[in-house]
């Protein structure tokens, strides 16, 4: 074979190769798609249910020994975000927010301390994920004006939401949940094929506080 005809042959691998890629893609492109379609259309409506429910929310503390009011889940907002892929309109991620409030009555002020690292910090990743309004003060010895404490005063309100975003090269879906149980964020994913509504039907009741198998 003449080195000509060798190129010619590496040439048509090499085209053999991309064509089996791109058919690859599109046809994953494709489930993800028909996936955040599907994700997209359960939870707008989903959120429409939830704000005329307004279910309870979960147990909170920033300290694991002050214990927040009953909250509930209310004002559920859905947004969807699209992007370029290969010339193509396609899903970025689909988002639903909501408020976590007292079921009875409106906010009311609290507070905790802490004066170890560890504690501090939980307090801090927890008060930052529930994007908590909240202050911080210095506790000083009243003598010696030494540093005793750190302490948060803060309004008993936070934000929960759930972000879906698309892996198109992968066929799967991300999600990622803040303080459906607690304060805590929870992330996982899901092949695209499997998105139905008897695993959306699961991340709904993760979200309202029920028994789920979702993760």
């Amino acid at each position: 074979m003449s080195f000509l005809n060798q190129l010619k042959s590496q040439a048509s691998a090499v085209q053999t190769a991309q064509s089996v890629q791109q058919t690859h893609s599109t046809e994953n492109t494709r489930l993800t798609e028909a996936a955040a379609k599907t994700a997209w259309l359960y939870v707008t409506d989903l959120a429409t249910q939830l704000n005329v429910i307004e279910p309870g929310g979960p147990t909170l503390s920033l300290d694991g020994k002050t214990p927040w009011p009953l909250m509930k889940l209310m004002a559920f907002r859905v947004d969807a975000r699209q992007k370029k892929l290969r010339d193509q309109e396609v899903f970025d991620y689909i988002a639903m927010g909501w408020r976590i409030v007292p079921r009875d009555g409106a906010p009311v002020a609290g507070s905790v301390s802490a004066n170890f690292p560890p504690d501090l910090q939980r307090i801090e990743t927890r008060l930052s994920a529930g994007t908590v309004e909240h202050e911080r003060v210095n506790v000083r010895h009243p003598e010696k004006n030494t540093l005793q404490a750190i302490r948060f005063d803060y309004m008993t309100e936070a934000r929960g939401s759930l972000t879906i975003s698309t892996d198109h090269e992968a066929a799967k879906l991300a999600f990622r949940l803040v303080n459906a149980q607690g304060f805590e964020i929870v992330n996982t994913s899901y092949p695209a094929a499997q998105i139905q509504s008897r695993v959306l039907d699961e991340l709904a009741k993760l979200i309202v506080g029920q028994i789920s198998r979702f993760v």
